[in-house]
């Protein structure tokens, strides 16, 4: 990356065809092949991320810088870098994209995070699930008067995978 160039905000997520991003702060699915390409896509660049998000992961994600913003005082864990708004949070990721070389900071939720950076995103790599699970936390639908769609691969559903699924790229007209 040039040191002249913002590195593009990516948002990565998956979403039944409901809207449904999770349940009970988790994803109500299992894609064990999403899960493999997003390490694949993501290894190297830094991760914004709310406090609910890294819980429920419930570590740092290897290889990666994880930037987890949360307001408390009383949280912090090891292997993570927590900031207490997402305006620091981005201001961390684009220091530590131009420091590790990188074009892209992955946001990956939860749900306020999306919904703060929404208009800000340059791209949307999306896991569309094909079901309708019961959820409490929702995306907006994709307004393709805003965005273009780059690719859309159906995927085969794998053995370890809870529903059928496919995955599409967009990027902001």
């Amino acid at each position: 990356m040039s040191a002249d160039k913002e590195p593009k905000l990516v948002f990565y997520y998956a979403v039944a065809d409901n809207g449904v991003v999770g349940k009970d702060n988790d994803m109500p699915w299992h894609i064990s092949s999403d899960l493999k390409r997003f390490k694949a896509m993501t290894l190297g660049k830094p991760l914004v991320m709310g406090r609910k998000t890294y819980q429920s992961i419930g570590r740092p994600l290897p290889g990666r810088t994880n930037i987890v913003i949360s307001a408390d005082n009383g949280f912090d864990e090891a292997g993570i870098v927590k900031v207490a708004s997402i305006e620091d949070a981005l201001d961390t990721a684009r220091s530590v994209a131009q420091r590790d070389g990188v074009d892209e900071i992955v946001i990956m939720g939860g749900g306020s995070v999306y919904n703060a950076l929404w208009d800000r995103a340059d791209k949307l790599q999306v896991t569309h699930i094909h079901c309708a699970p019961e959820g409490d936390t929702f995306m907006p639908a994709i307004d393709m008067n805003r965005w273009s769609l780059v690719s859309k691969d159906l995927q085969e559903q794998g053995a370890n995978d809870s529903a059928a699924f496919s995955y599409a790229c967009y990027e902001r007209k």
